[in-house]
């Protein structure tokens, strides 16, 4: 019996152990990366089986208690392999355990990358979307035709390769939209790096802002902000090469190698050049010599003759990353180069057949990045860069040319002005960024950005080149701060608070000849305001509202011209916007099959709205000028839906409807008599056009790590009115509609180490238009080789 009781007593006792054991709680805690070495925000931790979990934060770090005990940990993303691993939690010990997810692609959110980059921004209480450029890197597509993917997004061009390009979003175009590459502005950094030069290749995705930006850009942009994030490849070794061909003697090429040593020593080196002869046929009036007289109603088909470009860019950094002092410090240069023949003025019955502008670009740069600087939580991003811009301006032909290319001798010459101008532009850059994150909840955003640009200009007609008396200068300060509030995964919200300033000098005009000049300054600033807010009200069902009190500064070619075929104009106001954006989505996997479908209601309230217009200079002769126009009204929306079945199929489209009407109500300012033109539609601007696509993928074909991937997508654009409405309907007053078709079929070999492509742009040979009725190129074929190797 006394046994007994002893045995009792013992297991009584062993019992309280195991169950103080039990009762124990013990931390864990670490950090979730990427294979990219980015912070793995919003990832889910949880030990298996149990009820204990925790989501990372936006520095992805995590923390979770439970009782001590063996365990098996997971780790899961969007986009993402999940990862497990064995843990053993110990009473009165916090154990730390670092895991790296791997990036799994999957068609889930309409085409674009569904990893962790996405994933935060579809979180982000800003509409936003972003791009994937992986399935898009065997195309001869640029940049900019990339971009033309996303909801309420229109690329307009006045031509073929090299041509002008502007970028349109939710009513806004050119100007009022911001590029960024990797978050650093690209002001100033002159035509031969634009969007529609740098191959798709060169980014690893694009982030669309709509409407209201995030005050960490530091930007004055009303009509959104356009962010390009390059590959960061912390592979060994890597190379990706690339070249194409096809019509209009069109020659494209890509390089981008680099190596990372296991000292944490990076390099990397970007190249690209595009060539075409742009000599496509376009339908036109033709001036008669005989006559002096342009007969509109004739109608010829012709031949540009005049219209070769090229281009040249070659990127290069180097530096270290992942060091206590530094997450990434990477000093960079850039070179590029330009040559353009000048086919056409701003209109396209004015043809030339002697001017041409050329140019080249310096660009050293600096970028700095470190996480937990000096205090846990505490993100610093310094980013300053330089710019020596050259452009030339030469006009010195003693010939007039038509469209038939024919040619008589000029009376003075000079096409369109003679000149020879050279123009030597400084452009300074530099930003600031820090976030402050306090707990999970709550992240405090600084940013300032700086801009310093000088103009100045230098006749190269005679032997002794000579240089304006006076430069044109400006000087840009724009600083940010906001507060996010993120209580729970499932909303949070954001308010902010933007100054703008800007200086500005430069010549004005004493005399009406315009022959005499003194220096004129001008300063402006403002204060700008909003807030952003989402909220998920189910699973996969995410609602964001965000308004801004924007202000947009004017930019150095709206205020100085381009030294050729377009007028600034010195005392132009700055815009001022109320902006309103509402977004629902819905994205959803289920099996097989994945479901994404996103509306967008926008409103905008512009006053001292900026306008292009055309200007007749005499003599048959037109350039452009800018102008503020009181007041203008947009209310639209955008649709966007997009389904994909497991591995083989992707089908989506966008539609966008956009109202830009004029909303002055009278002819002048003092004045009761109402305008012409109040409530028509502002000119010149496509309101209602769609994009669709069908992409078929058939895996392993022929043998295992093969793919082929057969793309057709189309674009249809509205007609549209040239002129204002209040002018009337003439079809020459008109852009008609447009309906064009592409095809692209490649095939990748060795999980695509090697890869071809062929591609059929605008196969039903429609007329295309986008700017002043300038025809852009009909039916085109074009063919590529891409290799790819490396870790």
């Amino acid at each position: 019996m006394w046994i007994n009781r002893r045995l009792d007593v013992i297991v009584f006792l062993f019992l309280l152990v195991s169950l103080s054991m039990f009762s124990q709680q013990a931390k864990l805690s670490g950090k979730i990366k990427t294979n990219t070495n980015e912070a793995a925000d919003f990832a889910t931790v949880s030990l298996k089986n149990t009820t204990y979990g925790s989501v990372t934060g936006v520095d992805g770090f995590y923390s979770l208690q439970a009782p001590v005990g063996d365990y098996v940990l997971t780790v899961s993303a969007i986009g993402y392999k999940t990862v497990e691993r064995p843990v053993k939690l110990v009473a009165d010990r916090e154990t730390k355990v670092n895991i790296t997810i791997a990036e799994q692609a999957t068609e889930l959110d309409e085409v674009v990358v569904v990893s962790n980059g996405v994933s935060r921004l579809k979180r982000s209480a800003y509409n936003v979307i972003a791009i994937d450029t992986k399935l898009l890197q065997n195309s001869t597509q640029n940049l900019s035709e990339t971009l033309a993917q996303a909801p309420g997004v229109k690329l307009r061009e006045s031509g073929g390769v090299g041509s002008d390009m502007q970028l349109m979003m939710d009513g806004f175009s050119g100007k009022h939209i911001k590029i960024f590459i990797d978050g650093v502005p690209q002001e100033g950094v002159g035509s031969s790096f634009g969007l529609n030069n740098i191959p798709a290749n060169y980014a690893e995705r694009i982030e669309v802002y709509k409407g209201v930006v995030p005050v960490g850009f530091g930007t004055d942009a009303i009509g959104g902000v356009i962010n390009i994030i390059t590959k960061k490849n912390l592979n060994k070794w890597f190379l990706d090469a690339s070249y194409s061909y096809g019509s209009f003697n069109t020659h494209k090429s890509y390089v981008n190698f680099g190596q990372t040593f296991a000292n944490g020593l990076t390099y990397e080196i970007n190249a690209f050049q595009n060539y075409s002869d742009n000599n496509y046929f376009v339908d036109t009036p033709v001036k008669d010599f005989a006559t002096g007289a342009i007969n509109k109603k004739k109608i010829e088909h012709v031949e540009r003759f005049h219209d070769m470009y090229h281009n040249e860019a070659v990127i290069a950094k180097v530096g270290i990353v992942n060091k206590k002092w530094a997450d990434r410090l990477m000093f960079g240069f850039t070179y590029s180069n330009m040559y353009k023949d000048i086919q056409t003025g701003v209109r396209q019955e004015v043809v030339f057949g002697g001017k041409y502008r050329k140019g080249h670009s310096l660009m050293p740069s600096l970028e700095y990045r470190k996480q937990d600087l000096f205090t846990k939580g505490l993100d610093v991003t310094l980013t300053a860069n330089y710019n020596k811009n050259i452009t030339h301006n030469v006009d010195t032909s003693n010939y007039e040319y038509n469209w038939r290319g024919e040619m008589r001798l000029l009376r003075l010459p000079g096409e369109q002005t003679y000149q020879h101008t050279r123009s030597d532009n400084d452009n300074w850059n530099g930003t600031f960024t820090a976030n402050y994150r306090i707990g999970k909840a709550h992240v405090f955003t600084l940013n300032h950005v700086l801009n310093d640009f000088s103009r100045s200009n230098r006749s190269m007609l005679n032997s002794s080149s000579t240089q304006e008396a006076i430069a044109k200068e400006t000087r840009k300060n724009i600083s940010g701060l906001s507060y996010r509030l993120m209580p729970a995964e499932h909303w949070n919200i954001s308010a902010f608070g933007k100054y703008y300033n800007q200086f500005i000098a430069g010549p004005i005009a004493t005399s009406s000849a315009q022959d005499q000049y003194t220096r004129t300054t001008n300063a402006l600033d403002a204060l700008g305001y909003g807030a952003a807010g989402t909220y998920f009200i189910i699973s996969g069902l995410q609602a964001k509202l965000s308004y801004e009190k924007a202000y947009r500064l004017p930019t150095n070619e709206e205020m100085f011209g381009d030294e050729d075929l377009e007028s600034g104009d010195i005392g132009i106001k700055p815009e001022n916007s109320d902006n309103v954006n509402l977004n629902l989505s819905y994205n959803e996997q289920f099996g097989k099959h994945a479901v994404y479908v996103e509306g967008g209601f926008i409103y905008r309230y512009t006053k001292d709205y900026i306008q292009r217009k055309l200007v007749d200079l005499g003599g048959g002769k037109s350039g452009a000028a800018y102008e503020n126009h009181g007041r203008v009204e947009t209310k639209g929306y955008t649709l966007s839906a997009r389904y994909g079945f497991a591995d083989w199929v992707s089908v989506g489209g966008n539609f966008t409807q956009m109202d830009v009407r004029d909303n002055v109500k009278t002819v002048s300012g003092g004045s009761t008599q109402e305008s012409l033109t109040y409530g028509a539609r502002m000119p010149n601007m496509p309101y209602r056009f769609a994009n669709s696509d069908l992409t078929f993928y058939k895996h392993n074909l022929w043998k295992k790590g093969n793919l082929l991937t057969v793309t057709y997508d189309n674009l249809y654009m509205h007609s549209f009115p040239l002129y204002s409405e209040a002018l009337g309907s003439e079809s020459s007053f008109v852009v008609p509609s447009q309906f064009s078709h592409n095809l692209t079929i490649s095939y990748g070999v060795r999980n695509g180490r090697y890869n071809f492509s062929f591609e059929c742009r605008n196969f039903t040979n429609e007329k295309l238009y986008d700017n002043f009725s300038l025809q852009k190129a009909g039916r085109a074929f074009y063919g590529k080789v891409r290799i790819a190797f490396g870790n």
